[in-house]
C-alpha cells in the first residue's frame, strides 16, 4: 500500500486521479484550499483531507507536519487559469497581479510542496505534476507561461532525484471536459473549436487523464521521467 499525496484533489481531475489511487488499494491525502470541498470529496473517496493555501509558504510549512511520514507518490494537481476570475486590463500593476497569480497557483504551488515533502520520498517515489497544451504555444499567456515553468523545473528536479531513484514528470493535458477550469463558461462551440485539431475528434476526460497519472505512478514506468507526456487526442504531437 502506497501513501499518496494529491494536491487540488476535491475536484474535477485532482479527484478522478485519487479515486484511481484509491481504487488500487492506496492510501490517499488530498489537498486545497477549499476545507468543505475537501471534507466533502475525503468523504466520498475514502480518503484523508487537509486544507490549506499552497502558494503560501507558511501554509505550507505548517500543513506539512500533517502530511504522510513517507510519501510514495504526489501528484501536483492544484492550479488553474486565475485570468478567468479577471477583468482584462493593460494597467502595469494589475498585468503584474495577473502574472504573479498565475504563477503562484501553477507554478509555486507544486515547488513549494514538492520541497516541503521531498525528504519523505521513498526509493521508487514518483511526482506528477499536471502541466497543460497551453505550455506549447497554443496561447492562454500567464497561464500557459506558468505550465511551461512546470516542465523546466520537472526536468531540473528529475536530475536531482534520479540518483534516489524518484522520478518526475509531467502530464499534460489538453481540452478536458467535466471539470470546473472554465468556471461553467466552455460552450458546445468551445469544445467544438478546441476539438478540431486533435486526431480523435473528442475532448479528453479525468478519467484518461488519471489512467496516464496511474501508469506514470506504477512500475512500468520506473525508467520514465524528466518527460511531458500530452493527453490531447493529437492535437500537439510531442515529438
Amino acid at each position: 500500500m502506497r501513501d499518496v499525496v494529491v494536491t487540488g484533489g476535491g475536484t474535477g481531475i485532482g479527484y478522478a486521479i485519487a479515486a484511481g489511487f484509491i481504487a488500487l488499494g492506496d492510501r490517499v491525502t488530498i489537498t486545497g484550499r477549499r476545507e468543505h470541498v475537501l471534507k466533502s470529496a475525503a468523504e466520498h473517496l475514502g480518503a484523508a483531507y487537509l486544507a490549506f493555501d499552497a502558494a503560501d509558504p507558511a501554509a505550507v510549512g505548517e500543513a506539512a507536519a500533517l502530511l504522510p511520514e513517507h510519501v510514495d507518490v504526489l501528484v501536483n494537481n492544484a492550479g488553474g487559469n486565475t485570468n478567468l476570475d479577471r477583468e482584462p486590463s493593460t494597467e502595469l500593476a494589475d498585468v503584474a497581479a495577473a502574472w504573479q497569480a498565475n504563477l503562484n497557483a501553477n507554478l509555486l504551488t507544486a515547488v513549494l510542496v514538492t520541497t516541503a515533502l521531498l525528504p519523505r520520498f521513498t526509493k521508487g517515489g514518483r511526482i506528477i505534476s499536471l502541466g497543460s497544451i497551453a505550455a506549447r504555444g497554443t496561447g492562454s499567456g500567464s497561464y500557459g507561461a506558468a505550465k511551461a515553468a512546470i516542465e523546466s523545473w520537472t526536468a531540473d528536479l528529475a536530475a536531482e532525484l534520479g540518483p534516489r531513484g524518484v522520478t518526475a514528470n509531467v502530464v499534460a493535458p489538453g481540452i478536458v471536459v467535466d471539470t470546473e477550469f472554465f468556471k461553467g463558461r466552455l460552450t458546445e462551440d468551445g469544445i467544438k473549436a478546441r476539438v478540431v485539431n486533435t486526431r480523435n475528434g473528442r475532448p479528453a476526460t479525468p478519467a484518461d487523464v488519471t489512467e496516464t497519472v496511474l501508469f506514470l505512478a506504477s512500475p512500468g514506468a520506473r525508467h520514465l521521467t524528466g518527460q511531458v507526456l500530452h493527453v490531447n487526442g493529437g492535437a500537439y504531437l510531442g515529438r
